[in-house]
């Protein structure tokens, strides 16, 4: 198929995600019964789908979630783990990140403690917030030896950035 002179200049522009809308719709047999305010308005929700997309991936990778697999629809709340379910659902709401609440989750080994931690990083990200997963000792080892180089202040800057 030779490409059509907007789906070119669409992907000069950087509208992929308007350029792969404008091509499936070319290749359609209903599209030509769409208004013009139809196909506009197809290609423009593609794009924001698109950029949405990219800035979650781009979230989640930032992350560093030991367990990038976690989903809040995943979480079992029948495991015997003492997992308070009306707690937790209101956790993965992201009031207590805006209110720069802090959360540290306990329990004995095995339960899904981080596993847990990775499944609400992963709603913030849903809801546009940055996110940086750390353990604990790493994070205190890391704040220890900036202080011993002076990189302290750079490093402590950089953690504040991310919302939780």
């Amino acid at each position: 198929m030779l490409d059509h002179p907007t789906h070119t200049q669409l992907r000069a522009l950087k509208l992929d995600g308007m350029a792969e809308a404008f091509e499936e719709l070319q290749g359609q047999d209903g599209s030509a019964d769409l208004t013009h305010a139809e196909w506009l308005g197809l290609l423009i929700d593609r794009e924001a789908t698109s950029r949405e997309t990219k800035r979650f991936e781009s979230r989640m990778r930032t992350a560093r979630l030991r367990h990038v697999g976690a989903a809040p629809e995943d979480v079992d709340y029948k495991t015997r783990r003492g997992l308070d379910k009306p707690l937790f659902q209101q956790l993965l709401t992201g009031k207590w990140i805006r209110d720069k609440r802090n959360l540290m989750i306990t329990g004995p080994c095995g339960v899904g403690k981080t596993w847990l931690a990775c499944a609400l990083a992963q709603a913030a990200c849903r809801d546009g917030m940055t996110v940086l997963y750390k353990r604990t000792p790493r994070l205190f080892g890391e704040l220890e030896l900036a202080h011993g180089d002076g990189r302290f202040p750079r490093l402590f800057k950089a953690l504040t950035k991310h919302s939780c």
